[in-house]
């Protein structure tokens, strides 16, 4: 089987995909929110003289391993690539900016980041230094009996503060000073904070429960750590201990379905380091920031219909400038005419002197590049149409997922080459798009209906 029929058959989940040569050698690894669509677009558009896209005529097999998540993939290519060193990971050795996690060996260890030219210490242990200020400790060597910690990573790629909030909800991570008991933290408020504040929590309890699950969780544990956490719920509510088993019980579902929106960037859509530079691009790409709207319309019933506008810029979401729409004009069950009103009220939002881009005014928002519309061909005719009585020049994309909401099929609203280019060479980063889109509109739909 040739390498194009191959990916085919790739799944349309997050994971790692892996290069070999044809000394089965693993020479690249990489991440992806849908491995079939990161792998196909190496083999389509035009290539940079980057490394990794200049050796694609070496790979002759290709592997993939499927992950819940993209949290959970971003570490399983850290781990990956700190145990084979693929040659064509060339941004890892080269690039001092690297972040690593560091749970250090403190009596209540606390979990930082470093970047890769912190690592580059004497080999015998060194007193504490400062460092912006701030007091940090020696890191060399790490995980080997010297003073530091544990190390994990390296991540590329990485929004660092984006994966230390998700951490630090999923495992309670604190960030308070330990020492005399003082006044409940925020987080402590929030739940998301066991007392080392308040000095609820011994060291020993800590480190058991919160520092041992969050280690199995960034080894690529999470199988075994689940079967842990299931068994220590259990064995809380037969004790009575049931405060306990309910927290256990919380996290064990926030590790089942980790929401990872915020991890996205390009390093997950683009081959490119600047996805504006590339060839082979509509020229709206090539001005310069490319913005792109995702639309999605929720309903349940006749009443309580919604719209959302999610925006996504330069391939990272934009939540400053994401949008609610409650349906006025539309009676009945329509989605198709829910959609015509939600983009006819933000075509009202365009400065009168319309410039494409420009927004930061009050009332006015920047111009879209594309429109992405969860829907088919309906959908996307009437977004075309709506765009067109109103006199604008604005791409359109939908991507129906058919009957069983299985497949995804795109729609485009112009046969424009470039513009049908482009759009098959960024399926994956217009999936996540509508996919952020859906999720936002049904948050706003049950925050109106009060719905947890």
């Amino acid at each position: 089987m040739d390498l194009k029929s191959k990916i085919k058959n790739f799944p349309d989940k997050p994971g790692i995909y892996l290069f070999y040569n044809t000394k089965k050698e693993l020479i690249y690894v990489g991440k992806a929110t849908s491995l079939k669509n990161r792998v196909r677009s190496y083999f389509v558009g035009a290539r940079t003289t980057r490394p990794i896209e200049q050796m694609i005529h070496e790979v002759v097999d290709i592997k993939t391993i499927q992950t819940d998540s993209v949290l959970e993939a971003i570490i399983l290519e850290a781990n990956t690539i700190k145990k084979f060193q693929p040659k064509y990971n060339v941004d890892l050795k080269d690039d001092k900016s690297w972040n690593y996690i560091v749970i250090t060996d403190d009596k209540f260890p606390r979990v930082e980041l470093i970047r890769e030219h912190e690592l580059k210490r004497p080999t015998t242990p060194q007193p504490p230094f400062n460092k912006g200020g701030k007091k940090v400790r020696s890191l060399t060597p790490l995980g080997k009996g010297g003073r530091g910690g544990l190390l994990f990573g390296p991540y590329p790629g990485l929004k660092t503060k984006e994966m230390m909030r998700m951490l630090q909800k999923l495992f309670s991570i604190s960030i308070c000073e330990p020492g005399k008991p003082c006044r409940p933290c925020l987080y402590y408020q929030l739940g998301q904070c066991l007392g080392v504040c308040t000095g609820e929590i011994s060291p020993s309890d800590y480190k058991k429960k919160v520092i041992k699950p969050l280690v199995q969780f960034l080894s690529g544990k999470k199988k075994s750590l689940l079967k842990n956490l299931v068994k220590e719920m259990k064995l809380a509510s037969k004790n009575h201990e049931f405060e306990e088993a309910g927290r256990l019980r919380d996290q064990i579902k926030n590790l089942q379905k980790i929401q990872d929106i915020a991890l996205l960037n390009k390093s997950f859509v683009s081959n490119h380091p600047d996805p504006t530079a590339t060839s082979g691009h509509p020229s709206f790409v090539r001005r310069g920031q490319v913005r792109i709207e995702g639309y999605d319309i929720s309903n349940l019933g006749s009443s309580g219909k919604v719209g959302s506008m999610v925006v996504f810029e330069n391939n990272e979401p934009n939540k400053a400038e994401y949008r609610k729409f409650k349906i006025k004009t539309v009676v009945g069950q329509s989605d198709v005419d829910c959609l015509a009103e939600v983009i006819e009220r933000r075509l009202k939002h365009v400065s009168p002197s319309y410039q494409e881009g420009v927004g930061g005014v009050a009332g006015v928002w920047a111009l879209p590049q594309i429109i992405l519309v969860d829907g088919g061909v309906l959908q996307v005719n009437k977004v075309v149409e709506t765009i067109r009585i109103n006199k604008f020049k604005i791409s359109v994309v939908g991507i129906a997922k058919g009957p069983e909401r299985k497949k995804n099929e795109f729609i485009l609203g112009s046969k424009d080459r470039e513009f049908v280019k482009w759009v098959s060479v960024n399926r994956e980063l217009l999936i996540i798009v509508r996919d952020e889109a859906h999720r936002f509109a049904i948050k706003y739909q049950r925050s109106l209906r009060k719905i947890v």
